[in-house]
């Protein structure tokens, strides 16, 4: 009897899995992979036949494509297929050192759509953790990571307003930071790049800012075309800012297999008037030689455009939370395929924020047509992108697709690959466990590895390992030949350890120090190590070690030490001997010129050089005259005392002294001086004049009777500022910063305000002071790079992750300090067992009850409640962790101009009775609420990262759109 068999068929059984479009939290049902198939008269080898298949199938989707995923936190070493994707994902053990596993909790399954999404690593251990994946050197790919908390730690980190971000390398760069903050928890955020693999290797490195533990749930790495993206290279590479593919959409997310990339093309869902969404059957191919993005045809057989009647698409899209829009550098690609059947007059120019890109473009028919700027990156803060009906045309603009990046600069170079894999062979030879020896052993300088000197000086060269330290370090076994790789060390220490054997022959040119005393060693000493030695080229130390005990050399004795010891004693000893005598000679000369008067003392160190500005320059003597001999405290800062005098003409003044320095080792006292001297506002400390002396550097000031703000609003029961008094001292110190952002040229940053430097008159007008720390921007820059500087608890945490200093870091201080003169609670709140950033702390407050709960109770309940709603409601829009969401200092000084008046005209005592509003109080619990739950859009559980955001598709007439394309 013959057999015969039917190969099985093969169905996709529901448009999810056709599409490769994940759940996102939406509960659908998973798609499954059906096999049918017609039983033979030899059933046993139908069944061999179906499971060959399958195993076929399952190496063709792992493999043929060259795909790598990994689900982070997986516990199974065995690998499974997303039944969704029909793609394999692996554990990340072998991926990766360190990190713990974890299950979101129950409650949030529901609420993703991957099983990649129901795990994690994290890593509370170390400052860097690195991921290091298989490539192949000098090939481009795409690069996935995607982070769903879930509450997995139950310490709802996303939920309690605190800070929760930490960054991302690619390699030895930083990518982009991944924020957390006030974030369902049940959501997941996605980053990708696309880069160049510098090495057979590429590594995600997780960076802990101190602001959360990092996480993740899956990486995945995509192998592109070499002609794909071709301003994608070793230098450059580029960050996910927007992906969207236009028409009627039911998938929120499209990606493999429709994209043989899996790159997440998003769908718009702008569907009703006077939007006309297109479609074709028919097959949309690349222009030839120009295929360099090889968007699938399916998303290309469908566009959207506009009613005849309309004229433009504007294209918005929004930065996120933590992300300063004046910063970025973007890259918008268009994709434009003509699928209308007929042969229409479609023309439209293409602008980025009124700059014209492409002019008179016409889309082909059936042909895309991907336009970009040969990969110039623009300077567009709002993000904006204009697509403008021409005269000529008699059709509005259509689009198929549109992808927008963000620049991510690979300066840093990685270390020299010969002296990476041998350090690699070095840490398992010795099953080396140090938990920040993650990637890079050099790069970047502030990750290099513990032990570890590395030469940068040749800045266009690889870094290169010149030292290794090892000593104490547990080693064990026989010494590693690796070591002879690294042409470029110097010094290697391996002393202190337990290591046995013979010496190897390190044929090291470069080599000048070999220490391996007190280990095991008791082989031979090789030739060449030996005559390097005897050269004096090679300084080999091995006492402490067996191999002594038959060799009686300089390098096997403490002798040649001590003998070393010993002259250093003998010129020491006098040297010191002289030196104290010629000190005390000085000290008794000093002491007799003394009694003659301290003038002398001082004016033979007055700087021969004045500083270049029109102030008054004081003697030392002159500031011993005004302060009556330093003699009253005033207060105490950073700088150094502050003392009170008086001058000549029986004016008040306050003396900032810095004793026993000069002015190259004060980094505050030229900045202060500088830009005190140039600023002149009511609002602003008045500078008199100043001392530079070699002994003494000073800054004379007017005298501010009343303290400065922290002093009254935390000082005692002795005096309490009404409400009245703390609405115009927080106006006076927004005009003070208005003045320093808007009026100065260049403008000024003041980087370190807060409650002690706003000093208080006698009429306790508000003026800002200690101008140290202060910046000025070049007139062509919006931001500039510098070291985080500043207080604990005012501190900008964008410019904290980033160095990027704008002038919002000064409106974010600001927020604190309105925060504080609210509640009269300092930056940082501690309530055992807890401590609370001040904002955390009024979100939690206002969440649990009212708003009158946040409000300093020496206030004694007088105050507007409208007035404090439009406050609380400003200082929080001040401290927004986004600075492109923050106010500027103009629209804060608006906002409190406009609550005084009706302050005043209430005229408010401590008899008034206060105006309390419950509406009110509902309302601040709802949007505190909000903040807090973070909560996101419903229609929608996965959501593209801080980098990217909202967008937005503006249609309009010709008549409120002008030709100009503004």
């Amino acid at each position: 009897m013959s057999a015969t068999t039917t190969y099985p068929r093969v169905h996709e059984a529901t448009q999810t899995a056709t599409s490769g479009q994940p759940d996102f939290g939406r509960r659908e049902q998973n798609s499954t992979m059906v096999i049918t198939f017609i039983s033979s008269e030899s059933r046993k080898l139908t069944w061999i036949m179906v499971l060959l298949l399958i195993l076929v199938m399952m190496i063709q989707v792992h493999g043929q494509s060259g795909f790598i995923n990994i689900d982070c936190g997986w516990k199974n070493s065995s690998a499974y297929i997303d039944n969704t994707l029909a793609i394999v994902y692996s554990f990340d053990g072998e991926f990766v050192e360190g990190g713990l596993n974890h299950e979101i909790l129950p409650e949030f399954v529901a609420g993703v759509g991957n099983d990649q999404q129901k795990t994690l690593r994290s890593f509370p251990d170390g400052s860097r953790n690195c991921y290091t994946l298989p490539s192949t050197i000098g090939k481009k790919y795409l690069l996935r990571a995607t982070f769903t908390y879930g509450n997995y730690d139950r310490l709802n980190k996303t939920g309690d307003g605190s800070l929760f971000l930490f960054g991302l390398h690619i390699g030895v760069n930083f990518w982009e930071a991944v924020n957390l903050t006030n974030w369902d928890p049940s959501l997941t955020v996605w980053k990708e790049v696309l880069t160049v693999a510098p090495d057979n290797s590429v590594s995600v490195c997780l960076i802990n800012f101190g602001s959360g533990t990092p996480f993740i749930s899956s990486l995945e790495l995509r192998p592109l075309q070499e002609t794909m993206y071709p301003f994608v290279n070793t230098s450059v590479s580029i960050s996910y800012f927007r992906r969207i593919r236009f028409g009627n959409i039911t998938d929120f997310i499209t990606r493999y297999p429709t994209d043989n990339y899996d790159r997440f093309w998003e769908s718009w869902a702008s569907t009703s008037y006077p939007w006309i969404n297109l479609n074709t059957s028919n097959k949309v191919n690349s222009l030839p030689g120009s295929d360099a993005f090889s968007v699938p045809s399916a998303i290309l057989q469908k566009a959207s455009t506009l009613d005849r009647n309309y004229s433009f698409i504007s294209i918005n899209v929004a930065a996120g939370p933590n992300q300063d829009a004046k910063s970025l550098q973007l890259l918008p690609i268009f994709h434009f395929a003509e699928i209308n059947g007929n042969n229409p007059n479609r023309r439209f120019d293409i602008y980025s924020t009124g700059e014209l890109l492409f002019s008179d473009f016409s889309p082909s028919r059936f042909q895309v047509d991907s336009m970009h700027q040969n990969g110039r990156f623009l300077y567009n803060p709002s993000a904006s992108f204009l697509l403008n009906k021409t005269r000529s045309s008699t059709l509005p603009p259509l689009i198929n697709a549109f992808e927008l990046y963000s620049l991510v600069r690979m300066d840093n170079l990685t270390t020299d690959s010969n002296d990476v894999n041998s350090m690699k062979e070095i840490k398992k030879h010795y099953n080396l466990a140090r938990i920040n020896w993650n990637g890079d052993p050099c790069s970047p300088r502030e990750y290099s590895w513990e032990g570890l000197t590395c030469d940068y000086s040749k800045s266009n060269k690889n870094p290169r390992i010149v030292a290794v330290d090892l000593s104490t370090s547990g080693l064990k076994g026989g010494l590693a030949i690796s070591f002879m790789n690294m042409v470029s060390l110097e010094n290697l220490d391996l002393s202190h350890n337990n290591l046995t054997g013979a010496i190897p022959d390190y044929q090291l040119k470069s080599l000048k120090i070999l220490n391996l005393s007190n280990n095991q060693l008791d082989g031979p000493i090789p030739d060449s190590i030996l005559q390097r030695v005897r050269a004096g080229l090679l300084d080999l130390r091995l006492e402490g070690n067996p191999i002594c005990s038959k060799v009686k050399d300089t390098y096997c004795s403490t002798k040649k030490k001590k003998s070393i010891h010993i002259l250093l004693i003998a010129v020491i000893v006098p040297v010191v001997l002289i030196s104290l005598l010629v000190v005390m000679c000085i000290l008794w000369k000093l002491c007799w010129k003394g009694k003659s008067g301290d003038n002398e003392d001082y004016a033979m160190y007055e700087e021969e050089t004045p500083l270049h500005i029109d102030i008054r320059r004081f003697t030392y003597a002159e500031l011993k005259l005004i302060t009556n001999n330093f003699k009253t405290i005033v207060g105490k800062g950073g700088f150094g005392i502050v003392y009170y005098g008086t001058l000549e003409n029986d004016d008040e003044v306050a003396v900032k002294v810095l004793m026993e320095t000069s002015i190259a080792e004060s980094k505050d006292f030229l900045p202060e001086v500088q830009t005190l001297s140039k600023v002149h506002h009511k609002n602003l400390v008045a500078l008199k004049g100043y001392c530079q002396n070699k002994k003494c550097l000073a800054l004379v000031y007017d005298f501010m009777s009343r303290g400065n703000l922290q002093q009254l609003i935390r000082g005692g029961d002795d005096y309490s500022l009404n409400w009245e008094q703390r609405l115009h001292i927080a106006l006076d110190s927004a005009q003070g910063l208005e003045y320093l952002h808007e009026s100065c040229t260049p403008s000024i940053v003041h980087r370190d305000v807060k409650t002690p430097n706003i000093l208080l008159d006698k009429n306790l007008v508000g003026i800002i002071s200690d101008f140290g720390l202060s910046r000025a921007f070049n007139d062509a820059h919006t931001h500039i790079s510098t070291v985080a500087a500043g207080t604990l608890g005012y501190l900008d945490p964008e410019y904290h992750a980033t160095f990027q200093l704008t002038v919002k870091t000064d409106v974010f201080s600001f927020g604190i300090v309105l925060l504080e003169i609210i509640t009269g609670q300092p930056p940082v709140v501690i309530e055992p067992p807890r401590t609370f950033h001040l904002p955390n702390w009024v979100r939690q407050k206002i969440a649990k009850g009212s708003i009158h709960d946040i409000v300093d109770k020496r206030l004694l309940g007088q105050y507007d409640a409208n007035s404090l709603q439009s406050v609380v409601d400003l200082a929080m829009n001040c401290v927004e962790n986004a600075a492109i969401d923050r106010p500027t200092m103009t629209e804060v000084v608006s906002r409190l101009r406009v609550w005084l008046p009706s302050v005043s005209s209430d005229k408010q005592s401590v008899s008034a009775t206060p105006r309390r509003t419950d509406s009110m109080d509902t309302e601040m619990r709802r949007k505190f609420h909000l903040l807090i739950s973070a909560a996101g859009n419903e229609e929608s559980s996965f959501m593209s990262g801080y980098t990217s955001g909202t967008s937005e598709l503006i249609s309009g007439t010709s008549e409120l759109m002008p030709l100009s394309g503004r």
